[in-house]
């Protein structure tokens, strides 16, 4: 399983990629700086530039941390836990959500996801 960093206005976090074609995708595309919008408060969103294969299988409870896909091209953080009807592609976790709900706020952030540092 692959890990990767999430920082957060300088707060870290590891995230560990589930094994989906998604996921793999968006593996690839790293490194990347995005500019997630709050909403819901509860969840973080960015629409990537190209979508990525989408199963939207998962739907239930949401947990802290879990980084989703909506549709093809919409990639979600939520930072609270809840539970949905709407479908959703996982592409990974973060393995430590301690902080992470501060370190998202309730204000759009700044989020950079690359290959962890050894």
């Amino acid at each position: 399983m692959e890990t990767v960093d999430v920082i957060v206005d300088g707060n870290k976090f590891q995230a560990e990629l589930a094994d989906t074609a998604a996921a793999k995708e968006l593996a690839k595309k790293l490194p990347m700086t995005i500019n997630m919008e709050e909403l819901n408060g509860n969840e973080k969103y960015f629409y990537l530039r190209s979508g990525l294969s989408a199963d939207g299988n998962v739907s239930g409870q949401i947990k802290t941390g879990d980084i989703m896909l909506y549709g093809s091209d919409c990639l979600v953080f939520f930072y609270k836990d809840l539970q949905t009807s709407y479908q959703y592609t996982r592409i990974g976790r973060i393995t430590d959500p301690e902080g992470f709900a501060p370190a998202l706020g309730d204000r759009n952030v700044q989020v950079v996801m690359r290959a962890r540092e050894q």
